[in-house]
């Protein structure tokens, strides 16, 4: 049996992890949370941010102690068997090429700061990235966690220095936003907020990439989380106090803050962020695919690893797939907060799925923060709402196609 030698250390991982959940949502999502909610934005943050560490350990937990590449639904697998299991990896499979155009839209708008394109160009455009992305994973996880580490720093030292320029001037200035306080509106920016910890269960799928998963996947994923948290608020902070306009808010904030050159910092460290948001998708849809073609719920055809132990066909058919939705998603002119709500849902069933599973998997001592994370999950699909129905849909499909065939296979092959 081929087995992924893993040498990623923790502070590779916190980097992997800050940079997936930074990724496309640093400089946009703030934006549009605030539009949502006004100055309770802060609190969506603040309070997602809370209630996402736990959640955020307990995957942790979870990967250190089952370090499998099919995450969670291996972890579901464990606690509620196969048909429980697979369900969760296949819902995962189908959402992530719904979630990758998203991606992708939210990075071309960093494009847009740097070079207008549209029709045909800004489609070739998103097609060359998904290119990008095949060469980087060609050479393996390790190298892009290297990268990404790099890049989270960059991305905090742009925060710091925007929030440390404004920060002296803060209490002079105007917030520019409405000051009403609305639980609702409040709830429906935490929903689109989301999408900024998507990425949390994606770390489980690598558990194995790790030198030493136990030791290592609790304080890779807690400090790269915690440091996103802090970093999507500071930018909220930064935002309410800059004068509403057109295009991206954070590109007049820098402008406003450090005196230029906005579109360029801003542009670049957007472009970046957001491939490397899918780059870690990519690479946990492929060994998801990966396990189950060994599994043998996919063809054995997906079965193999190149010299850097990467999935190539796996990868391949994976990066094929988001081109083929992105051409889709382009011809048809989806709107991005469809595909981040739709995709949200979706990770809203898996995470409480996991949760779950892990009052069965983990010891006595974790069912607080389990029980933390089944509300937080419950909370989201109130703050969802009707978005909520592709997810159960999807779900509730997946798993009566899988039940069916289970029956067909008893029907064909009865027990002695």
């Amino acid at each position: 049996m081929t087995h992924i030698q893993g040498n990623i250390g923790r502070w590779q991982g916190a980097g992997l992890m800050a940079t997936t959940l930074l990724g496309t949502g640093v400089f946009i999502l703030p934006q549009m949370t605030i539009a949502t909610a006004g100055i309770g934005a802060l609190w969506a943050w603040i309070g997602l941010t809370i209630a996402i560490l736990p959640v955020t350990l307990v995957f942790a937990r979870l990967a250190g102690v089952f370090p499998h590449a099919a995450g969670p639904a291996y972890f579901v697998e464990q606690a509620f068997g196969k048909i429980a299991g697979r369900t969760i990896g296949l819902i995962f499979l189908l959402v992530v090429p719904l979630g990758a155009p998203a991606a992708i839209l939210m990075t071309f708008q960093f494009v847009n700061e740097l070079v207008s394109l549209s029709g045909l160009y800004q489609l070739l455009t998103e097609l060359c990235l998904l290119l990008l992305l095949l060469l980087l994973n060609l050479r393996g996880i390790q190298v892009s966690a290297k990268l990404q580490f790099a890049l989270t720093l960059a991305i905090v030292s742009v925060v710091v220095a925007m929030f440390g320029s404004g920060g002296a001037n803060i209490a002079a200035l105007e917030v520019n936003v409405s000051k009403d306080f609305d639980l609702s509106v409040v709830m429906a920016a935490a929903g689109i907020a989301f999408w900024s910890f998507l990425g949390v269960e994606a770390m489980t799928h690598l558990a194995n990439d790790f030198k030493n998963p136990r030791a290592d996947m609790i304080p890779a994923m807690m400090i790269g989380t915690a440091l996103v948290g802090l970093v999507y608020l500071a930018c909220t902070l930064l935002l309410l106090f800059v004068p509403q306009g057109e295009g991206l808010a954070m590109v007049r904030a820098f402008d406003e803050l450090l005196g230029g050159y906005g579109a360029q910092v801003i542009g670049v460290l957007g472009i970046a962020g957001g491939l490397a948001t899918v780059n870690v998708y990519t690479a946990s849809v492929a060994r998801l695919i990966w396990s189950f073609s060994r599994e043998g719920v996919l063809p054995n055809y997906f079965d193999k690893l190149n010299q850097h132990q990467v999935p190539v066909r796996a990868l391949t058919t994976v990066l094929l797939v988001m081109a083929v939705v992105i051409t889709l998603t382009h011809l048809t002119g989806q709107e991005l907060e469809h595909l981040i709500a739709w995709t949200n849902g979706v990770f809203v069933i898996i995470y409480l799925a996991a949760m779950l599973a892990a009052i069965k998997l983990l010891r006595r001592r974790y069912l607080p923060l389990v029980a933390m994370g089944v509300c937080f999950c419950l909370l989201l699909m109130v703050a969802l709402g009707q978005n909520m129905l592709y997810a159960l849909l999807l779900t509730t499909v997946v798993s009566t196609a899988l039940m069916a065939r289970k029956r067909h296979q008893h029907r064909r092959c009865p027990q002695p």
